[in-house]
């Protein structure tokens, strides 16, 4: 029987394959690192080490309380305004005015009636035109225009306010938009020698649909 190398000389015996080529060997190279990947990925994922589904730990309460919205507070109910309520012989008046502008309030008024006549006399006895011009009318600063220049070329003294003895709203009336209140004011005025005892009715007026909120003095008179 002739020998295997001979026989294998003619090629009539082949030697088995030992080595696989190498794109196969790659192929299960990475398909075996690919399952190695998807199995950590469950591990890590999907249980625990204990072989438990894994549980997030629950969050602090006081991390809780911050991720939970609080409930928004109860707001009080705003009250209505009251209603004010006139008396007096300018209460029907007073009411009319009230019923076209409801910011109105006769406790307002008054107490912005006694700080006009205050910056009204007193610029009156300085002499001071830029400051009466704002608060007055048109024709009743024409009269006190007049009235200044008068008395500065006689050298007249003026007359200066020591106190407001009283004060009151007296008539009220309300024509389509334009309001007039009339205070009468009884005032100690002084000239440094001598006293004496104004009484006037003062009468105001404002368009009371107006942005200003500022009245204008309309009329002088002396109170009876």
């Amino acid at each position: 029987m002739p020998a295997l190398s001979t026989l294998n000389t003619f090629g009539l015996i082949k030697e088995p394959t030992l080595k696989m080529s190498n794109p196969v060997i790659e192929v299960l190279i990475l398909a075996a690192v690919a399952l190695f990947v998807l199995w950590r990925l469950y591990v890590a994922l999907g249980k625990g080490g204990d072989e438990r589904p894994m549980q997030r730990p629950s969050p602090a309460p006081e991390q809780q309380r911050k991720s939970t919205p609080e409930a928004a507070a109860p707001q009080p109910r705003r009250a209505e305004p009251e209603r004010p309520s006139f008396t007096g012989p300018a209460a029907g008046g007073l009411e009319e005015i009230y019923n076209a502008d409801q910011s109105f309030t006769a406790e307002d008024f008054l107490r912005g009636a006694k700080a006009a006549y205050t910056l009204i006399v007193g610029a009156y006895a300085r002499g001071d035109r830029a400051a009466l011009r704002p608060l007055l009318d048109d024709d009743v600063y024409q009269a006190w225009d007049a009235a200044i220049s008068a008395r500065d070329a006689s050298g007249e003294r003026p007359f200066e306010l020591l106190r407001i003895k009283r004060a009151e709203i007296d008539r009220a009336e309300l024509e389509g938009n334009l309001a007039r209140v009339s205070v009468r004011y009884d005032a100690e005025l002084g000239d440094g020698e001598t006293t004496r005892t104004a009484r006037e009715i003062w009468t105001f007026k404002r368009i009371v649909t107006a942005s200003d909120p500022n009245w204008l003095l309309d009329d002088v008179e002396v109170a009876g």
